[in-house]
């Protein structure tokens, strides 16, 4: 009998999913939005869980209703007669009994399109968690990996006047992804960022980058183009409402560079000052609101516009009870004017890329931003496409954000082990930043040296600022070993204590050494700051964290209940523990 006969690929080929890896969509398929004119594709998408991933399996997205000779064929599916999801979403919060899935589920929904002439159009997603397989008109377009960055595929002469798109989303966390596996926070799945179609013209520009040139002058402006076509000769005008710019850029073989002077209003927390900015070439415009302002590091002092700056900060997850990770325009701002009361003028995004909104949002209301990669604790440092992940990842970041003036700050990794491998790996994403964007700052935040009480870590040399997370008082509990670690650590550069704090239950009281209460909490707040204002190479904290989040780890059912309880505010941010005061205070003093 032949073997051959009697096989089923969609059963039988445990490498189903080979043929899909095969064709990924990475950075360089990206194309500058911001700014730009798009068409929502939001909305109710039909939904299934696919927990065996039947849909890449049996190929459902070619819908062979009938075989060869007409006969009708049995689905396993129904597209248009599935359950809605909303878009954006993520599906734990949609219903219970999807609160914990982790797997594949599939998304579709057909829209109408009408050609608007000789245009180029792609569909951009703000994110996926964490894999997704895209598919327009019964042909594959390719898969993305990165469950925090955008990603965008381009369907030219795909499209036809009703048209359907499908993904397939999967959240499974795998040990060989950024992040991987075991992390810190709860694991939402689903497409929970916008979904847009970006139309353009037959040449367009590609990429644009606007900054200040970071030499001290204050008085030079820098931009930079890539453009995408056949016309890749001619000229692209710049003009800034405000500072009497009208000026234009040689393009040739497809790029063009300039640097202009004059002396902009300089952007800072206080003074968020925003210029309208547009870019010409061609048929293409884009219109963008740009803050200019410099950040450098001169010794042990972190410089913003040439004067030194302590960064009085705070960590945040992007999460709310209600929304998961797909948070609104409103709960960003309410995170913002939390901060603001506390006194911050700076916010640590923790631990993977937030929504461009947030740093949108962040440039008009005056507040600066560490924006960091999810290579989170125990990475697969010596897998080669694990780096090309995170590097990928860190790729679509800064590319995205780089002309957000809030931004400072790109991290490269939190919390981890000390090894060869990871040296090399994490040296090699710190000095990909620089190459990618050489005017903001690089850090990661380290683990240190528990045994010697030492911020010591050998991927400092590749950082401008050491970011430090450390626990005395709560997991180090002996607190004073927090006093022999900066007696012995000489760093040669600025050092912002990226973490500390302690659990603490929302309005659970108790006394000082009471684990898990307020007062607690507290007590290790005050020792903290106290002890801080004391050592003159820490120019910055970012206590963990804004408000308590959700997280599978933590199971202490009085103090946790499957949340970490941190936050200086109550999960819903509706209650101020009694530590938010403490770093009010030491704020306002700074």
């Amino acid at each position: 009998m032949n073997p051959a006969k009697n096989y089923d690929d969609a059963i039988h080929n445990q490498s189903y999913e080979a043929r899909y890896l095969t064709k990924r969509i990475t950075n360089e398929s990206m194309i500058y939005d911001a700014g730009r004119t798009k068409e929502s594709l939001n909305g109710y998408w039909s939904f299934g869980i696919d927990q065996y991933d039947t849909c890449l399996r049996a190929r459902w997205f070619e819908e062979n209703y009938v075989d060869k000779d007409g006969r009708y064929n049995p689905m396993d599916f129904s597209f248009d007669e599935w359950e809605k999801m909303p878009v954006p979403s993520c599906w734990n919060v949609q219903k219970e009994k999807y609160f914990l899935y982790e797997g594949s589920a599939v998304y579709t929904r057909t829209f109408l399109y009408q050609n608007h002439g000789e245009e180029r159009v792609y569909i951009k997603f703000g994110a996926v968690n964490y894999d997704a397989k895209v598919f327009l008109n019964k042909e594959y377009l390719g898969c993305h990996k990165g469950g925090s960055t955008p990603f965008y595929v381009e369907v030219t002469g795909l499209l036809k006047e009703q048209n359907r798109i499908l993904v397939v989303a999967n959240n499974t966390r795998n040990k060989d992804h950024v992040p991987t596996d075991n992390t810190d926070w709860f694991n939402y799945g689903g497409i929970y960022r916008d979904v847009e179609i970006i139309r353009l013209p037959a040449t367009f520009i590609k990429d644009f980058t606007i900054a200040l040139v970071p030499d001290g002058g204050f008085d030079k402006i820098r931009i930079g183009l890539a453009i995408e076509g056949a016309e890749k000769n001619g000229t692209a005008n710049l003009k800034i409402g405000g500072l009497s710019i009208d000026h234009t850029v040689e393009i040739r073989d497809g790029l063009g560079s300039a640097v202009i002077e004059v002396r902009p209003e300089l952007w800072s927390p206080d003074n968020p000052k925003l210029y309208e900015a547009s870019i010409e070439f061609g048929e293409d415009i884009i219109r963008e609101k740009i803050g200019f302002r410099e950040i450098r590091v001169d010794g042990q002092e972190i410089l913003l516009n040439g004067k030194p700056i302590y960064l009085k900060g705070i960590s945040a997850h992007e999460e709310s009870v209600k929304n998961g990770k797909a948070v609104s325009d409103a709960e960003i701002v309410e995170n913002i004017k939390l901060a603001k009361e506390m006194n911050c003028n700076y916010m640590r995004l923790a631990h993977y890329p937030h929504t461009e909104r947030a740093a949108q949002i962040a440039d008009e209301m005056g507040i600066l931003l560490w924006e960091e990669i999810p290579v989170y604790w125990s990475i697969n440092f010596q897998n080669q496409k694990t780096y090309r992940d995170a590097e990928n990842q860190l790729t679509e970041l800064i590319r995205r954000d780089r002309n957000r003036a809030s931004v400072i700050v790109w991290a490269v990794g939190n919390e981890n082990p000390d090894t060869d491998a990871r040296v090399a790996f994490m040296s090699a994403l710190a000095r990909k930043a620089k190459e990618l964007d050489p005017t903001r700052l690089v850090s990661a935040a380290c683990m240190l040296d528990h045994v010697n009480h030492m911020i010591d870590d050998r991927l400092a040399d590749e950082l401008d600022i050491i970011g430090a997370n450390e626990y005395y008082g709560w997991y180090q509990p002996n607190f004073d070993n927090l006093v022999k670690l900066f007696e012995n650590s000489k760093p040669i550069k600025p050092v912002i204590i990226t973490e500390f704090g302690a659990d603490a239950k929302a309005g659970h009281r108790g006394t000082v050494d009471e684990k898990g209460t307020e007062d607690c909490q507290h007590e290790i707040y005050r020792k903290q700051v106290e002890v801080f204002n004391r050592i003159p190479y820490v120019k910055g904290t970012s206590p963990w964290i804004l408000y308590d989040f959700r997280c599978p780890r933590r199971l202490h059912p009085i103090t946790q209940n499957y949340y970490n309880t941190k936050g200086l505010l109550s999960e819903d941010k509706s209650y101020k523990k009694l530590a938010f005061y403490v770093m009010q205070h030491f704020y306002e003093g700074r």
